[in-house]
């Protein structure tokens, strides 16, 4: 997220905020009392004056749980171990993605001298994609129609020349195409046909060298919805135009929908990502992606813990959360197969799964709202590369890309939440994390 990251999450009641920290006032991985997962929002850096960008990554907003019906696909903590869903054909578009393809989230906005490095390090790490935000405030933030391509076509040669392919982000709206937030804070447009004349650009200039557009971030949270209660149907309508658009700009292209937040939360400020897939595809998603967007936390589980052991275990929860049992099913990585179920119920069996964000924090310092769940750097590494396992294992053929956060943004210190997150250090150096992922790939 870098200095100027917004880094809001929801505070339980009473609550401090906590610099670096999750819970609607700090973006980032956290469940206090419920879990908001990451909500990688890239380093700032680059943008015009007028547009402040808001780039860096995202904790979870900490609210106290409302009782609500229990999650769609979610088992009783109770009952036998989770079944894995059943393996289904492989996906049918041509360009379906290799189980648990490497990417890796990075922050190159206005950083010229750090792109050749931090490429590097995700090409030789073993990377096939990076994730990087292009925010429409970055790139039409003067006015309607007056774009700004410098920026994104110096990272999009970058990237190219190194082989790498892009998840390209995009959310954040220019100041003049939104009404109903104070600047700069998120919302979707005022008029949509501003955002899919921005989308329809972007992917036409970038035909063929963009592979995939993540729609949007964390649309279960207000604060990424402008203050708004989330709205799956709201959020479909969006995804559905954006489809329309980058096909008819760039059929090849991946339209990926936005990673959710998983939170234990159900309330104005949030709302559960299995609920939020669901209504979703009450509204009509389906035919309207690619890829199905999903954000995996790793918090105290081992990766391939059954969720129905992990949510019916108190310590594996963030203390304090009262929520009901099939809410925390969020807390195990595995929980992604609640969202595959959703999909193979409302028949989108054939269609991939991508992990936008997963990562494991290391960040141990005393009033850290992750110190709960924090882990040491070794243990960092063992729990990115059993991910990966168990993924290839048990998740063929229907997860695609899985985004490992971050190759640290340089200008990070000690006292942002997301350098703990990050498999490398500030100056370039790998952690363990990042050498015993490039091992595992390299193997």
């Amino acid at each position: 997220m870098g200095s100027k990251a917004e880094v809001e999450a929801i505070l339980p009641p009473g609550a401090e905020r906590h610099p670096g920290g999750p819970a609607l006032f700090h973006r980032r991985l956290q469940p206090a009392l419920s879990v908001l997962l990451l909500a990688a929002v890239a380093c700032a850096g680059g943008a015009p004056p007028a547009t402040p960008s808001t780039q860096g990554p995202t904790p979870p907003p900490a609210v106290s749980p409302t009782q609500q019906p229990a999650l769609s696909p979610a088992a009783s903590p109770g009952a036998p171990a989770s079944p894995r869903p059943a393996a289904s054909p492989s996906p049918a578009s041509a360009a379906a993605v290799p189980v648990a393809d490497p990417a890796v989230h990075v922050f190159l906005w206005g950083e010229p001298d750090a792109t050749d490095p931090v490429l590097s390090l995700a090409r030789d790490g073993g990377f096939h994609w990076v994730k990087q935000r292009f925010e429409w405030r970055n790139i039409e933030g003067k006015g309607k129609g007056q774009f700004e391509w410098n920026e994104p076509d110096r990272i999009v040669d970058a990237a190219e020349a190194r082989g790498l392919k892009i998840i390209a982000r995009i959310d954040n709206q220019p100041q003049w195409a939104s009404s109903k937030v104070t600047w700069p804070a998120t919302s979707p447009p005022d008029r949509m046909e501003d955002w899919v004349d921005y989308v329809s650009a972007l992917a036409a200039r970038y035909k063929g060298r963009i592979q995939a557009y993540e729609i949007w971030n964390e649309p279960n949270l207000d604060r990424e919805w402008g203050g708004q209660p989330p709205d799956p149907k709201a959020y479909t309508t969006m995804l559905q135009a954006s489809y329309r658009a980058i096909k008819a700009a760039d059929p090849g292209a991946l339209v990926v929908s936005a990673g959710l937040s998983p939170t234990t939360t159900q309330s104005a400020q949030a709302m559960r990502d299995v609920d939020f897939y669901q209504g979703m595809y009450a509204a009509g998603a389906r035919g309207s992606y690619d890829v199905l967007g999903v954000h995996a936390a790793g918090f105290k589980a081992a990766p391939c813990a059954d969720p129905a052991e992990v949510a019916g275990d108190p310590a594996l929860s963030n203390p304090g959360d009262s929520s009901p049992p099939e809410a925390k099913r969020v807390y195990a990585f595995r929980h992604v197969e609640d969202v595959r179920q959703i999909m193979v119920s409302n028949g989108d069996g054939d269609k991939q799964i991508g992990v936008l964000e997963m990562g494991w924090t290391t960040d141990q310092r005393p009033n850290s709202p992750y110190a709960w769940h924090a882990v040491s750097a070794e243990q960092q590494a063992t729990n990115l590369v059993d991910a990966f396992k168990c993924a290839r294992e048990n998740w063929s053929p229907w997860v695609g890309f899985m985004t490992v956060i971050y190759i640290a943004d340089a200008h990070w210190t000690r006292q942002d939440e997301q350098y703990w997150w990050s498999i490398t250090n500030p100056d370039g150096t790998p952690r363990p994390a990042y050498t015993a992922l490039k091992d595992f790939f390299h193997s």
